[in-house]
């Protein structure tokens, strides 16, 4: 019998292996399966290996691998014998491979579904993660290949190796004989696992980020020898920043004896720095960028910053380039934001990085920027400089990244950095595309339950030269789920910075309340107005007159602050003619002094640009009250202080020291203390005031109902395993089906769905037959697909009481639509009355399993008036669900009619919910119509499409968008 480590490879190479992965400390190693062609490198790996992680490894001295260690190591038929490298630089710096075994052991083919596993770390890469990251692409192959459960003999002074396998989160059972620890554990994915994998995909991507934007030392290369130029500029607005690390100039064409550029040490190559070099910035021709990549791969270069135009923008050639690009750096572990980016840029005092085109260095604050391209960063960092780093003056920036072209570091990693970034409190992202939607509902609803995420959607497509699944929803259904994700969806980038201001200091209203008061009566009937076209509920407006003065509106705020019945505070204020300047600063102060003195609901300010106040309001929140200072609204002003000079890029901070009296506003983490002054927005239009108060506002009820997302319930009369079987069987015919009608009643029906019977008609004589059958009165439908649940055409003749109405409405379709063969008539038995409604179910490739609901006919079909939820659905979520589409007043007994059984609606929502997620082969359902009645609810029609599921990227290991 021939020994299965003998035989020849059953398979071809496995290619779809292969992948990039983001290891603990943030840097990068391509996993592929081992070959025939890599013995030289096992070989050169396994000399760098201490002899204890030797020891480790083979329970015994082992100081070299025989001729026949390596041919066995590298020579796998990719199904019961497998390897798999790590590697960087093209070298390996880890191993793992499995071998399936018997019940006794032994060598064995399938269907024994169990493998003994084994790793081998290099010595200077443990504690990267590396042995982690293997284990789940291992794990993913052997589910793939049939094996169930992985076995693993350690010895028990490896306490390193016990911990990857224990940490992993599968279910385990551990012994220990003769000396040696042995785990074995299944290779399913649990709640657990997904858990742990999703943990340290946020730890090691948010560390990927971290050192492109907290670098050491950085490198621009392409630096010219005369003032002007890309690279030139960019060296310069890093130094005029102040950057903390040490800065380095590099172009190739400079004369040896040159050693300083710019005013920073120059050289020729990134090779010659001596040093590590964290960051580089590359702004070379595109033809020079791979020789560069390589220079700094080989110099231990962290992440690049590649400003070069000339990839996927423009065409197929750059789209290889672009490919080629990425492809180059990774396999020296390094990351790359770009091409064709803008840069990126971190205020913290610490590090004072200006790494961009943008010739000054915004003013700090606590929010996060990212954006795509270059022309959309450059019109966000403006409008917050115009307005003084927000309308309050002070507001500014964290953290800035364009990222241009993609190709790498995408929008999904600045928020798993923004996440647990102390610095950052509201984020803020113009998306032109969402690559992954799936990932970034996830990453999207953990991010918004700790701090607001305020986005632009573009409508753009996936980024060019990406490997991802397009997602088939449309544009409106993927912004309605990013809702539900939390994120705070806006049409502008006015709207963007508005809302995100406004979040950045002012905490989250707990309510849609809103008190108005100002001195402009036809300015607080507006904002008013506005209030209740954005779904507030204002108050009726406070007019102080035009002869308020600044303590008229302190104490008129401070009772509106106090009113229970209010929730959040919007002031209108005019300017006074003549000294607006005093005037703007009293008003500013005795704003603020109210404010604090009741910090758990926001204040929004509403002013016409005649004055200052925006201005004001910024000195009066950041500077204290001057000592001797004479009380607001007093006959004498205090002093004032300087003007804010809008141009200069370091203005006051706003990272002043803690003070723990200041109240939890909405861009807090859970728990965690908010730092620094209150300030209060101010906007110059009512309108846009009141929206980014309606985005706070919802964005504070989902807040609330995070907290408590409900739960899935358990139906005792779903038959999961008669399902499974029952897709089984079907698909074995094909590898895509729609279901016909028995077999969709029969499936509906393992999870409690009913689909009330309808007998085909092709004659007469039949309908006839069907209708005595099932008594009458009954209901004739043509379901031709032109006709179907088309009543409006006249395809439908319902309250048949009668064997003669029935013959008569028979001829009346034939007479109007043609044949019975054409026509597919039926005879359903008459449902009782109620609200026809649709519910539809779809597992998009990119974006998962969507729950749809809404009213049938021209509700959803002509107004698009459907409501969308992820599924698994919660309960809560099925409540919500109704109740989110424009038109469920008709459910609730809207003018006087009876309500419908809204919780048998809810009820049918969550098994269908339950269906589809059970079973990934469903991959569409359609009941329509569903009749709702006060009592109870009838299915009428339902169709079922199966097939193989699309591929779960979430459940799968980590890895990074494949080139």
């Amino acid at each position: 019998m021939q020994n299965p480590a003998d035989r020849q490879d059953r398979h071809e190479y496995p290619a779809h292996w292969e992948a990039d992965v983001v290891l603990r400390d943030g840097g990068t190693a391509r996993i592929r399966p081992i070959t025939v062609d890599d013995a030289d490198r096992l070989v050169s790996f396994y000399e760098q290996v201490s002899d204890e992680s030797k020891y480790y490894r083979f329970f015994a001295p082992y100081p070299r691998l025989s001729a026949k260690d390596v041919h066995r190591f590298t020579h796998h038929d990719f199904v019961d014998r497998v390897g798999l490298a790590a590697t960087i630089g093209g070298e390996f710096i880890a191993t793992v491979r499995y071998d399936r075994i018997g019940a006794d052991g032994m060598p064995a083919s399938v269907p024994a579904d169990e493998a003994e596993v084994a790793f081998l770390v290099q010595d200077a890469h443990q504690g990267r993660g590396v042995a982690s990251a293997l284990l789940e692409h291992v794990a993913a192959v052997a589910r793939e290949r049939g094996i169930r459960r992985f076995a693993a003999e350690v010895l028990p002074a490896n306490s390193k190796m016990i911990k990857v396998f224990t940490d992993a989160g599968y279910t385990q059972k551990r012994s220990f004989e003769d000396g040696v620890v042995r785990l074995e554990f299944d290779l399913e994915p649990t709640e657990r696992s997904l858990a742990v994998q999703r943990a340290r995909e946020q730890r090691a991507e948010a560390r990927s980020v971290r050192r492109l934007l907290v670098p050491g030392s950085v490198a621009v290369v392409g630096v010219g020898r005369a003032p002007g130029g890309v690279g030139r500029g960019i060296l310069d607005n890093i130094r005029q920043a102040g950057f903390t690390g040490s800065l380095h100039a590099v172009n190739e064409a400079l004369p040896e004896e040159q050693k300083e550029l710019g005013g920073v040490p120059a050289h020729r190559s990134v090779r010659d720095i001596e040093g590590p070099v964290d960051l580089v910035v590359v702004a070379v021709p595109t033809e020079r960028v791979p020789d560069v990549v390589t220079e700094c791969g080989e110099h231990g270069v962290q992440g690049l910053v590649v400003v070069s135009a000339g990839y996927a923008e423009s065409g197929p050639e750059g789209r290889e380039r672009q490919r080629e690009l990425v492809r180059r750096a990774r396999v020296y572990g390094m990351r790359i934001i770009g091409p064709n980016a803008f840069g990126i840029i971190n205020t913290s005092p610490d590090v004072r990085l200006n790494a961009s085109l943008a010739p000054e260095m915004p003013r700090p604050g606590r929010i996060g920027l990212f954006a795509q391209s270059g022309a959309i960063g450059i019109a966000l960092l403006s409008r917050l400089h115009r307005r003084g780093g927000g309308v309050t003056g002070v507001t500014g920036v964290s953290t800035f990244v364009s990222s241009g072209n993609r190709a790498d570091v995408s929008g999904n990693d600045v928020l798993q950095y923004w996440y647990d970034d102390p610095d950052t409190d509201v984020a803020l992202m113009y998306l032109e595309s969402i690559g992954n939607p799936r990932k970034f509902t996830r990453l999207a609803r953990r991010t918004a339950a700790a701090k607001p995420l305020v986005v632009v959607q573009g409508a753009g497509s996936a980024p060019q030269g990406h490997a991802v699944r397009a997602t088939r929803l449309p544009h409106a259904t993927v912004s309605v789920l990013l809702r539900q994700a939390g994120v705070i969806r806006v049409g502008t980038i006015t709207e963007l910075v508005d809302t995100g201001l406004l979040l950045a200091r002012q905490p989250l209203p707990a309510g849609p309340r809103v008190a108005i008061l100002g001195n402009s009566e036809s300015l607080g009937v507006l904002t008013y107005d506005a209030c209740l076209s954005e779904g507030l509920r204002p108050l009726p407006p406070v007019d102080l007159t035009t002869g308020a003065t600044a303590d008229d509106f302190r104490q008129a705020l401070s009772r509106a602050l106090a009113d229970e019945t209010c929730d959040a505070v919007v002031v209108t204020a005019i300017p006074a003619i003549g000294g607006a300047s005093v005037e703007d600063a009293l008003l500013a102060e005795a704003l603020r002094s109210a404010a604090e003195r009741v910090p758990g609901k926001p204040v929004l300010v509403v002013h016409v640009e005649l004055g200052g106040l925006a201005e004001a309001l910024s000195a009066a929140a950041s500077t204290a009250p001057h000592a001797g200072a004479t009380p607001a609204g007093a006959a004498h002003p205090p002093s004032l202080p300087a003007p804010l000079d809008r141009g200069h890029p370091r203005l006051p901070a706003e990272r002043p020291p803690a003070d723990p009296r200041t109240p939890q506003t909405s861009g807090q983490t859970p728990g965690s203390v908010r730092t620094g002054p209150r300030l209060i927005p101010a906007y110059p239009a009512a309108e846009r005031a009141v929206r980014a108060l309606a985005e706070a506002v919802k964005y504070g009820q989902w807040r609330r109902e995070a907290a408590d997302p409900g739960k899935v319930p358990e139906y005792e009369d779903i038959d999961e395993k008669g399902a499974a079987e029952l897709i089984g069987g079907l698909l074995a015919r094909g590898q895509g089906l729609t279901l016909g009608t028995d077999e969709t009643c029969e499936l509906l029906g393992r999870y409690g769905i009913a689909v009330r019977a309808a007998v085909p008609a092709p004659t007469p004589e039949a309908a006839a037959e069907a209708a005595r059958t099932l008594g009458y009165p009954v209901a004739l439908k043509a379901t031709a697909p032109h006709l179907r649940h088309r009543a409006d055409l006249g395809g439908v003749r319902l309250d048949l009481a009668d064997e003669e109405q029935l013959r008569r409405a028979y001829a009346e379709l034939t007479a109007l639509f043609g044949n019975p063969q054409e026509l597919r008539p039926v005879v359903q038995a008459m449902a009782p009355r109620g609200v026809e409604t649709v519910v539809r179910a779809v597992i998009d490739p990119a974006a998962g399993a969507v729950l749809s609901f809404g009213l049938a006919g021209a509700a959803s079909q002509l107004l698009g008036d459907m409501a969308h939820r992820l599924v698994p659905v919660t309960d809560r979520d099925a409540t919500s669900l109704l109740r989110s589409i424009r038109t469920a007043p008709l459910l609730f007994g809207w003018r006087g009619s009876t309500p419908v059984d809204t919780p048998a609606l809810e009820e049918l929502l969550l098994r269908v919910s339950r269906l589809v997620d059970d079973h990934p082969e469903v991959v569409a359902v359609t009941l329509e119509p569903v009749v709702v009645a006060p009592r109870g609810l009838s299915v009428l029609g339902a169709t079922v499409r199966l097939a193989p599921p699309p591929v779960r990227d979430d459940l799968g290991p980590r890895t990074l968008p494949a080139y």
